[in-house]
């Protein structure tokens, strides 16, 4: 029970983090960019989900984190192409970007060394739909008369 609410409480938190990046970075220009914000809203809606007596909300709540763990690998794979298609306007491999091998043009995509896409951000809110994930494994049945 301790390990659950720890990672619900890490979920809740993450949850936080993410909302406050998205909102110091001002991204909600377009529809693309309110896509982060429509995950994290379900999944808060997953976290109340978990905290209903009973595990009745449980399986709801699998169901809406797994949605918002792909918009998060969405998410992820979409910075990283932002970033990669960006190289060649950087102006410090310009003249090089084309020349440079394909796995250092996509580790530089990855780490943001080229582009203006955080690939983290996205990655938290992943990280977060797995943590609530991870909160409903095991033990949502009540023990039996007999301790089973």
């Amino acid at each position: 029970m301790l390990v659950r609410r720890g990672l619900v409480a890490l979920t809740v938190v993450g949850i936080l983090a993410a909302a406050f990046e998205l909102a110091i970075e001002r991204h909600w220009n377009g529809l693309e960019q309110l896509i982060p914000w429509l995950a994290l809203a379900v999944l808060a809606v997953a976290t109340v989900l978990v905290a209903i007596p009973g595990g009745r909300g449980v399986t709801v709540a699998r169901v809406l984190a797994l949605l918002v763990l792909g918009a998060s690998i969405y998410g992820v794979v979409d910075h990283i192409l932002v970033n990669f298609n960006s190289g060649a306007l950087d102006q410090n491999f310009a003249d090089t970007w084309d020349t440079l091998p394909l796995v250092e043009r996509g580790w530089y995509a990855i780490t943001k060394t080229v582009g203006p896409a955080p690939t983290l951000a996205p990655g938290v809110l992943g990280q977060s739909a797995l943590l609530l994930l991870l909160a409903t494994l095991g033990g949502t049945r009540k023990a039996t008369a007999g301790g089973r």
